[in-house]
């Protein structure tokens, strides 16, 4: 296939292959969350869930925006991680 990049293709798999990153791709595809929103739904301490969102942005699964001293994420496409995760249901389901 041309221009397929198979390392950056394999870079965001790689970020999307640990569960607690797939719980935070699938809480911002609600809507966008802040660090804190994220600590609290996950359960999880703030520096485990930065480091997770820092491999996300820069596999260029997620963005950020500054709102006051907080980073606010959000996926930077969001019909991609929808149709993505409507495979990944479908593999859920096969015995």
């Amino acid at each position: 296939m041309e221009n397929f990049n198979y390392k950056k293709i394999a870079q965001f798999l790689k970020a999307l292959s640990h569960p607690t990153r797939l719980l935070i791709v699938q809480e911002l595809m609600k809507n966008k969350k802040c660090v804190n929103d994220i600590e609290e739904i996950l359960e999880l301490r703030q520096p485990n869930i930065s480091q997770h969102l820092n491999l996300l942005r820069l596999s260029n699964v997620v963005d950020f925006k500054q709102d006051g001293n907080k980073k606010c994420y959000f996926l930077k496409d969001p019909k991609l991680i929808k149709n993505l995760f409507d495979i990944l249901k479908n593999l859920n389901n096969v015995s």
